[in-house]
This record gives C-alpha cells, sequence and structure tokens, in this order.
C-alpha cells in the first residue's frame, strides 16, 4: 500500500514508483496487483485514485472457478491473468470459457 500510495501522490523517488509515474503520464497501461487485505478506506481511496489515472486494479485473489488442484494452479491462474492484460500468453493458464467444464 505504500508503493500504491507513491504512485497516486507522484513521489517516485525509486526505480519502481518512477516508471509508474511515467505511465500513468503517458497513459499507459498500468497493473497494480496490490496484495494487502483488509483493506482500509485510504487504500480503497488510492486505489480510485489510481483508476481514476488510468490504472488497472487486480488483486490477486485466487479464482475456484477453474477448480486448482495446487497452489501452484491459483499461482499460475493470477499469473496468467496479468499476462493477458499484456497481451502475452502463458501457457499454464487457462482462461474462463462460460461455465464449461475444464479438460485436464
Amino acid at each position: 500500500m505504500k508503493t500504491l500510495a507513491g504512485i497516486v501522490s507522484g513521489y517516485s523517488d525509486n526505480l519502481l514508483l518512477r516508471p509508474a509515474d511515467v505511465m500513468m503520464k503517458e497513459r499507459r497501461r498500468l497493473i497494480l496487483v496490490a496484495r494487502e487485505a483488509p483493506l482500509s478506506g485510504i487504500h480503497l481511496e488510492n486505489m480510485l485514485k489510481a483508476h481514476h489515472n488510468g490504472c488497472t486494479i487486480l488483486p490477486p485473489v485466487p479464482a475456484f472457478y477453474n477448480r486448482p488442484q495446487t497452489v501452484e494452479d491459483v499461482v499460475d491462474h493470477i499469473v496468467g491473468l496479468i499476462l493477458g492484460y499484456f497481451d502475452l500468453e502463458y501457457k499454464r493458464y487457462r482462461p474462463w470459457c462460460g461455465g464449461q467444464s475444464w479438460r485436464r
């Protein structure tokens, strides 16, 4: 949440915050994967500010519709979802297919 606060306030004093600042300034795709829980009102306000500045907020929430069998399955799903936003393929990721059964 400290990084999120730095991003939305424009406080770019390190090599993580500066590229985020540039991405927002140039209206380029910026995906923020915030993993804090529970969220305070300040966290939610900062997420909303980031959203209003063009960021996508993608909390790494486990999905169970794909019937994960291992922790690795859960991680693969989250990684694939994130990479999908950049049009990058992740072979271990199976996107939602409208309720059809998964084939293993």
